[in-house]
Parts: C-alpha cells; sequence; structure tokens
C-alpha cells in the first residue's frame, strides 16, 4: 500500500503574461521571469498549484492565500529585463496623454498592490479599451469611477459598454423607462 493518500489533481494549460504570472480561479500566480508566454502545465490539487514546462517543475504555491497574487521573489527578473518596455513611467505617460482621470487610474492600479507589476494587466486592460473607444470617452469613463469609488478596469468596461461615459458626472440611466408595459408592473404612482 502507499504510504501517502491520493491526492486529487487537475490539470490545466496557461501561458504567462508580461507580468509572469498564471491565472487560477481569479488568483495569479509567479513563474521565472524567462517563462514569458511559454505554454506552461498547471497541476492544482486543494493545497497547492504547481506549474511546470516540458514535465518539470518550475514552480509551486500554497494554493489559497492573501491577496489575489502568490509571488515569488526569484521569479521576478532584475531590473524586469525581460519586458523593460513595460514599466510603471510608460504607463503613467500613456494614460497621461489621455487625461488626468486617467492617469489616477492608472496610478492607482500600479500603486495599490505589493509590486507594480500587478497593476500590468489592468493597465494593458485599459490600453486595449483605448484602443476600442474614444480616448475622450476613456477619461470620461476613469472620471465617472474615480467619482464612484471604483477605479477597476471592469467598472470602466461596464460604464462604456453602457455609454454611461456620455452621460453628465452624476446622471443616471433612467431604468423606469426600460420596463416592458404590463399589468403586473405597478410603477410609482402605485405606492403613494
Amino acid at each position: 500500500m502507499p504510504q501517502d493518500d491520493y491526492e486529487y489533481a487537475e490539470w490545466r494549460q496557461a501561458k504567462p503574461g508580461i507580468d509572469y504570472h498564471v491565472a487560477v480561479d481569479k488568483r495569479f500566480y509567479s513563474v521565472p521571469h524567462a517563462l514569458v508566454g511559454k505554454p506552461l502545465e498547471l497541476r492544482i490539487t486543494a493545497a497547492t498549484v504547481e506549474v511546470m514546462h516540458k514535465g518539470k517543475r518550475v514552480a509551486s504555491h500554497p494554493r489559497h492565500g492573501s491577496g489575489r497574487f502568490s509571488t515569488l521573489t526569484a521569479h521576478m527578473p532584475k531590473s524586469h529585463r525581460a519586458h523593460r518596455e513595460w514599466s510603471p513611467g510608460r504607463f503613467l505617460n500613456w494614460a497621461a496623454d489621455i487625461g488626468p482621470c486617467t492617469a489616477q487610474v492608472v496610478k492607482q492600479q500600479l500603486e495599490n498592490r505589493p509590486h507594480p507589476e500587478h497593476g500590468y494587466r489592468a493597465c494593458l486592460g485599459l490600453l486595449n479599451l483605448a484602443k476600442r473607444y474614444d480616448r475622450t470617452r476613456l477619461e470620461a469613463a476613469c472620471e465617472r469611477t474615480l467619482m464612484i469609488r471604483s477605479a477597476r478596469y471592469h467598472s470602466i468596461a461596464s460604464i462604456l459598454k453602457q455609454g454611461l461615459d456620455q452621460l453628465p458626472p452624476g446622471e443616471e440611466v433612467d431604468t423606469q423607462e426600460e420596463l416592458p408595459l404590463h399589468g403586473n408592473v405597478r410603477g410609482a404612482d402605485y405606492y403613494h
């Protein structure tokens, strides 16, 4: 009989982004920066996330920990040579070209994490939104997210998708008009 109990494991494929992290269930685990963009295999158990490259284990992290990122210092490049073109300064300069609200959102993304690199994904997401939507719309969406204190990529994307950035600040969509006319819909007058 084996000495250890059987441990169920799930296997997945992944490619680390420029921030040298792979995503598993909305958490991010670091890998050696030399593996950025390379196909990796993940072995996921109830307690650990193991990262394999060509059958060899290159990283192991506890699966559940504090925060959304699990980063090993050994995985970080010296001066981030592997992707030196992506730096906090570059993101901040890009955002400042769009407007002060976009710059503030990017600054928060980079400063509110243990390492600025953890904010790169959100900043790249904003960069993609700037390609899909007009720069003026992105700035207006960032202004709105700062007003509601939810300066996150998902909030900004939602505001742009729903067109809320095109409304004057403080004005919200009137959902009453969107309700269908139906006998079971009472309306505001019913409650007076």
